[in-house]
Formats: structure tokens, sequence, C-alpha cells
């Protein structure tokens, strides 16, 4: 029959009850076992082909809409076994609908030799019998002629089970529509088979993927379900984490799917869009549906990993939060409870402080647990689940409770040692200046004049001022201190601290006891100095006055030589200057009394300050020496000033005598005592005054002393005159 109506017609199927070789005859001996490979064992999946097996299924259907698979074959050594798997893996793709309307095999023998092929033909009848109707041999055109007589594979259509065709590569078009042949046999249909190859291999691999991702899910998310919550954590544990990550095979998945949907290849830039089988053969349907439960067992997934990483961030945190709270409850309060002191010195003072940094510091440690549990909290609050809301708000309230309570207590103590260092440092300071004040007391000193008193008393003052600051200070921050002190048993936690509290109170009464005692002391010792210091600004007073009136009567005496010269030129003159010498006198008088009366006093003071007088010892014999030297030049004044006054008053009224009564002048004894009385003058205008201790001194220049003789000389010559005219009367005439 020809080739159509073998198409057309009934296909035979294989006798049933016999084996494969023993069906419709005989069968060459070794062919059978040769061609038969082994076969996948029951429930295992078709092992995919390998990148280097060309057998494919292209897509082209024969004119029953049956499935073309093409075997090419080449000149190399065919391996049957990797033939085998290969259309097992092939025949396992498509769908039973599919498969029900059989497969034309086209066995390209071109490049191959004839026993290869008959060996591949023989093999199809143990893998693919009942699903092959058609086998089409693609033979060349005049290698095989004379060895086809050999074998006819029509003859045995009934033992193989399927029909075999011989046909040229030219003549393959009267079996098979060219739009369902690829280019190797002439036909347009295009076909890449390394770009289908790599696209059912990733397909394989997501498919096993999934699958296995799905079931590990679906443990996981069915484990979390059901049982107690012991038991989901359990589960849960078991099989958190996945063998493939989700994500990836998601992807994969996407991406498979996308290239599906295109229904092209990659090599068919701007070709005709081609499909290579069906939607069953591209599994589209399947890797939708997988990717839809992967999706599905992704998302309840993460939710039961979400809710355990809560449960798992919730129980760490109520770990950590309890931590906290134990270690300030119990260690951290432990060591606050222990240091109650406040030291008795600004080391010790130090010292405790340096202990307290070193608890602040083990604090701060949890302080900074406490900071990032604060946070973490209120990330989960702000989350908003319910069923946790009420557990975290507790563990917060209590945490930030126990927490602000501690960091109280911590800067209480804190403070407490703070205002202790500040009150010994006060008392330290102001010991100092106790002491520095009373240093300065207990040196007796010499000072050198009334100025240096003035800056010493100055100075007294300043540091008694400053100490008077510095005890107004201490009291201050005692009191400051003592108050805090009696806030300290609110942090006892239930500890009677009244024996601690009793003797930091004691002290720093004692502290500021003691340094107004000595304060009071150093007063009562200033008032003293004080006092001898006016003394002694006194006697200085009284030895620089004593000292200027010993200057002044040595001016006085100065001037009394250099200026009390003149003697007048008339008796009336001369008794005014009489006059102004004695009251000169009386102030060289009170001058000399005024410096004695200082003198005095400087003994007076120096018998009180039980000390010696500095300028006393020869202020006083100077003071004396000047004063006599000035009372031996005065009386020597008074008497030249006496003298001519009785000289010019004797003078003047013999000159002022009429002419016309001689009578007046009979005696002329008159005129020899006004003589003699001139001459007295002048040789005592040219005498020196001589004083006690030997010395001699002049008044005024030679000079002022010739002056005044001269005015004597003058007078002395008018009376002689007058006492000649007296004498000789009818001599002189009165125009003479």
């Amino acid at each position: 029959p020809s080739p159509s109506r073998r198409r057309r017609g009934r296909s035979h199927p294989r006798p049933q009850g016999l084996p494969p070789g023993e069906r419709g005859g005989a069968r060459r001996p070794g062919l059978a076992s040769a061609a038969r490979p082994e076969r996948a064992g029951p429930g295992s999946a078709p092992r995919p082909p390998s990148p280097g097996t060309r057998s494919a299924a292209s897509g082209g259907k024969d004119r029953r809409s049956g499935l073309i698979l093409t075997i090419p074959l080449c000149l190399e050594q065919t391996s049957m076994d990797e033939l085998s798997v290969t259309l097992d893996y092939l025949l396992s793709i498509p769908s039973e609908k599919c498969k029900a309307r059989g497969f034309t095999v086209i066995v390209d023998g071109r490049k191959s030799q004839w026993n290869v092929v008959k060996t591949v033909v023989l093999m199809l009848q143990n893998v693919v019998p009942a699903e092959v109707s058609l086998v089409c041999v693609v033979k060349p055109d005049e290698f095989w002629d004379k060895k086809v007589t050999h074998f006819c594979f029509w003859k045995e259509k009934d033992r193989l089970g399927f029909e075999v065709i011989l046909v040229s590569a030219n003549k393959l078009t009267r079996y098979i529509e060219p739009c369902q042949l690829t280019e190797d046999f002439g036909g347009t249909l295009t076909y890449d088979h390394m770009d289908w190859l790599n696209k059912r291999l990733v397909f394989e691999k997501f498919t096993k993927e999934s699958t296995s991702l799905l079931d590990e899910l679906a443990l996981i998310n069915n484990g979390s379900d059901k049982g107690t919550q012991q038991e989901r954590e359990r589960s849960i544990d078991l099989n958190f984490l996945p063998s493939v990550d989700p994500e990836t095979v998601l992807q994969t998945g996407h991406e498979l799917l996308s290239e599906l949907q295109q229904r092209r290849f990659n090599g068919s830039d701007g070709g005709v869009s081609w499909s290579p089988m069906d939607d069953e053969l591209l599994a589209q349907p399947q890797v939708m549906k997988l990717l839809d439960s992967l999706r599905e067992q992704y998302t309840r997934y993460q939710e039961v990993c979400r809710q355990r990483s809560k449960r798992t961030q919730l129980e760490e945190i109520q770990q950590k939060v309890m931590q906290v709270v134990n270690w300030l409850e119990g260690p951290g309060s432990e060591q606050l409870r222990t240091q109650w002191g406040i030291g008795d010195s600004i080391r010790a003072s130090q010292a405790l402080q340096q202990k307290h940094e070193e608890i602040e510091s083990q604090h701060s440690e949890w302080f900074a647990v406490y900071v990032e549990l604060n946070q973490q909290i209120a990330a989960l609050l702000n989350a908003g689940d319910e069923e946790d809301l009420v557990e975290l708000k507790a563990l917060q309230q209590q945490l930030s409770d126990v927490c602000y309570r501690q960091a109280s207590q911590l800067e209480f103590r804190q403070n407490l040692l703070q205002a202790a260092l500040e009150f010994h440092s006060v008392a330290q300071d102001l010991s100092q200046q106790l002491d520095g004040l009373l240093g300065m007391l207990c040196v007796d000193v010499a000072p050198a004049d009334g100025a240096s008193i003035q800056q010493t008393l100055k100075l007294l003052e300043e540091k008694l001022k400053s100490v008077d600051l510095g005890l107004q200070g201490l009291r201050e921050k005692g009191q400051s201190l003592l108050d805090q002190i009696s806030n300290q048993a609110s942090w006892a936690y239930g500890k009677d601290v009244t024996i601690e509290n009793k003797e930091n109170v004691d002290h720093i009464q004692g502290v500021m006891e003691d340094m107004q005692l000595r304060k009071q002391r150093c007063e009562d010792m200033v008032d003293v100095r004080r006092l001898k210091m006016l003394q002694m600004v006194q006697l200085f007073k009284c030895e620089e006055d004593a000292a200027q009136a010993v200057e002044w009567l040595s001016e006085l005496l100065d001037a009394l030589l250099k200026t009390h010269i003149r003697l007048g030129d008339d008796a009336q003159e001369t008794k005014v200057l009489l006059e102004k010498h004695r009251k000169f006198v009386d102030v060289a008088q009170s001058t000399y009394d005024y410096g004695r009366q200082l003198l005095q006093a400087t003994v007076v003071l120096c018998q009180s300050l039980r000390c010696t007088s500095r300028s006393s010892g020869d202020t006083l014999p100077r003071l004396n020496r000047v004063w006599k030297q000035f009372t031996v030049t005065s009386e020597e004044r008074v008497h030249r000033l006496e003298t001519a006054v009785a000289f010019h008053s004797t003078a003047e009224k013999i000159l002022q005598e009429c002419p016309e009564q001689p009578e007046a002048f009979n005696e002329m004894d008159q005129f020899d005592e006004i003589e003699a009385a001139g001459k007295s003058l002048l040789d005592r205008l040219t005498v020196p005054v001589v004083y006690p201790d030997g010395s001699e001194q002049y008044f005024g220049s030679p000079s002022d002393m010739a002056s005044a003789a001269e005015h004597i000389r003058e007078k002395m010559k008018l009376v002689s005159l007058k006492k000649q005219q007296l004498r000789q009367p009818e001599a002189t005439t009165p125009e003479s």
C-alpha cells in the first residue's frame, strides 16, 4: 500500500501479552539487545538531554496534527543510551491528548551509516512504539540503493508496530507540509535547537527548584498554623530557612514566563514569530501555576517569618529589659547603698568622686542598652500590633521607671559630692587665708615710715575682709550641703542612714565652727595690731613734726641773721622794728614749745610701744642748740635795736631843739653821750654773734652792715654839726 493509504489507515497495535521483539515474527539476533537501552525506573522523572544531543521536537506537525520528532545522525558514533534518554525526555513533555495523536519521527541518516540507522529504527520499537505512527528515514541519494533490498522496513511493520519510509530529503514534503519542516529538510519552519534547549533547561531547573521550595514552604507554613506555641516554634526552628532563595526562584520564574509568553526565540530577530510546541509543550500554565503557588506560599512564609521575627525580637527585648532591670536594682543599687560619705578633705572628696565616676561608667553601659531598647520598643509600638501593645508598654514603663530612678540617684550622689568638694575647697582656701593673716600678725613689724604703716594697715583690712567673705561663702556652701544631706534619706531604699548623715553633719558644722573661732582670734589680733600701727603712725608723725619744728626754728634763725639787719632811720622806725622783732621772737618761742611737746609725746609713745625713737635722741639736742642760738641772736638784735632807739631818740631831741634856747644845751655832756652811743653802736655792728659752742655768726652781709652804719654816721655828723653851731654861734650863719 502507498504511504498515504497507510497514514489514513488504522495503526497496527502491538499484540498483547508478548514482550517487545517477539511480536509478529523473528528478529535479527543482537539488534534488539543493541537497540534496547536502560529505561528510567518507575516514578523517576526523565532526565533532560545534554547540550550535545541534536534530537528535538521542532514544533512541526504532520497532517494528522501529530508532533514531529527529529533524530539527526552523524558520522561519529551515536550513543544509543543517550539517544534513548533524549527520546524519553522529549516524549514526557507533551500532554496525553497530544500523545494520542501519535508522532512522526524523522531519522536523518544522510551523514550516517546504514547499520546505525537500522539500529536507531529498531530502538524506536522499544522506546516509543505505541506513540510512533510513521518513521521517515532520510537517506543519501545513491549510497543506500543497493542495500535497501537486504532489509525492507515495510515488510516488518507488524513486528515493529509503525511504518518506516526511506525517502530523500527533497521528497520529504510528500509526507509532511513544508511549513512544518525545518530548513535542514527544505522546509520553512524556523527552529533554533540550542535556544530551545537552553530554555528547556531553565524550565526544568525552575520546576525542580520551585517544587522543592513549595514543599519546604508548605512544611514551614503548615507547621506554624497548627499545634501548640511550643510545637510551632520548634517546627519553625527546624525548617526556618529554605534550601534556595525564594526571591531568586520567583525572579527566574517570571523571566521564564516572559520568555514563553513572547513565543519567540532569541535567534529569530526580525523573523516570523514561531512557537516550538503547543501551550502544553511550552508549559506556560505550569509555570504560571507554580508562580502563583510560590507567591502564595512565599507570602505566608514572609508572614510566618515576620511573626517569628517579631516574637523573637519581643523575647530578646524582654530578656534584655530584665537584664537591665535586674542589674540596676541589684548590683547597681548595692553600689549606691555603700556610698554615703562626703569625705573630710578635698583629696577624700576627689577620691569619692573618682569612685562615683567608676560607678557611673558601669551604669552608662546599661543606660546605653536602655536607649537602644527604648528605640526598639518605640519602633514595635509604631508597628501597631494590638496583641503586643500592652506587653510592650508595660516593659517600656518598667524599664523607664527603673532607669530614671537610678539616674536620679546617680545625679543626686554626683551633686552631693560636688557640693562637698566645693565646701572643702572653700574651707581649705579660708584656712590658708587665716594662716596667712595669722602669720602676718605674728611677725613683729618695723616699718620705716608712716606710708608703709598705712600700706600694712590697708593690707590687713583687705585680708580681714577676704576672710569675712570666705567665711560667708563657707557658711553658704555648708548650709547648701546640709540641705542636700537632709534630703539624702529619700534615696536610702529603706536603709537607716542616720549614722552616716550625723557624721557628715557633725563634720560640716565642726569645720564651720572651727573657722569661725580662728577668724575671731585673727580679728582680735588685727585690732591689737591696728592700735599699735596707729600709735606708730602717731610716733612717726610726732618725730616728723618735731624735726619740722627744728627746721622751722633754724629757718627763723637764718632769717633773723640774714634779713633782720636794719636799725631804722629814726627812733620811730627803730621802735617799729623792735616791736616786730618781739613778735618774731614769739613765733620762734611757740615753734620751740611745739617741738618740745612733740618730743615729749614721742617719748610717751615709745614707752607705750616698747621701742626706741629713731629721732628723739638727736632731735632734742638740735632743737635746744638752735633755740639757744636763736636766743643769743635775738638778744643781740634786741640790744642793738634798743641802743639804736636811745641813739636816735637823743639825737633827734638835740637836733629838734630851737637855736633860740641855747640854755637847754648848756651841758655838753649830752653830745658826748650821743657820740659815745653812736660809736658803741657802730662798734657793735662790726662784732659777730658768739654762740655758746664758740661759733660766730654775723648779721647780714658786709654791705648790709655798711648801709646800716652809714645811717648812724650821718646822724652822728648832724649831731656833731649841731654841737659846733652851739659853740660858735657867731661863726655860723643861719644860711650856713
